[in-house]
């Protein structure tokens, strides 16, 4: 699809020549509109991405303008355009950096897991740490959420942690290691409770260290689930 042309206002909008050719991977005939990113292309668009995190962490998202990001991270406005057609565009795609992210940590935290009980455990116990270890990034997203495309793009994330629930909880069950049960409200009470916790560690609603707070929440969740009361 390609992507509108946006006017820029004065030469420094402009990315330079040697910029695009080593951002993208230009077709037979010369059209970038195909936009394969080289290593440097993807190295550009990082650089965005991590100063536009920064930015938003610093200011909000709406104070901050697209000047200030190009700023920040040294790149032309046009090269901004190039990846970003506008500044919603920009957020979905650092939302969804960051959504990879979070999977990557409970992945590696369930990676020597066996018994699915204790994948659900450590795996909200990974992204309890997570939440809390980038809490201000997660305040401007609690602030952006009734935004339609920022809210589809979070319950998509959320739907893809809930199935990953359904489906443990489902192989606990069979197993005969969890007793039998609803499926589906047991992985929206997992999931509910990880935000929740995470969510009144990043407003200093509870008292302790991330990762006391994400050991606990790891407790609370089997406890639910064996229907007894996780201990402090």
């Amino acid at each position: 699809m390609t992507r509108p042309r946006v006017q820029p206002k004065d030469c420094s909008d402009f990315a330079s020549p040697v910029d695009v050719a080593e951002t993208v991977g230009m077709t037979s005939a010369g059209d970038p509109t195909d936009r394969h990113l080289t290593d440097h292309g993807r190295e550009r668009k990082q650089q965005i991405l991590d100063a536009s995190m920064e930015l938003f962490k610093e200011r909000g998202y709406r104070a901050t303008r697209i000047q200030d990001i190009c700023e920040r991270a040294g790149v032309a406005k046009g090269l901004f355009y190039w990846y970003f057609p506008t500044k919603l565009d920009l957020f979905t795609d650092l939302l969804q950096t960051v959504r990879h992210r979070l999977r990557q940590a409970q992945t590696a935290a369930m990676a020597d897991c066996t018994n699915p009980v204790e994948q659900i455990r450590v795996c909200a116990v990974a992204t309890v740490r997570f939440m809390a270890k980038h809490a201000a990034y997660f305040d401007v997203v609690d602030d952006e959420r009734a935004e339609p495309t920022i809210a589809k793009v979070l319950e998509e994330g959320h739907q893809s942690y809930r199935d990953d629930l359904v489906r443990l909880i489902t192989e606990a069950q069979a197993s005969g290691i969890l007793p039998a049960g609803n499926t589906e409200l047991l992985a929206i009470g997992v999931h509910g409770a990880v935000i929740s916790f995470s969510k009144a560690y990043r407003k200093h609603q509870i008292e302790g260290n991330h990762d006391e707070i994400a050991e606990f929440a790891g407790r609370w969740v089997i406890d639910g689930l064996y229907g007894g009361t996780a201990t402090p």
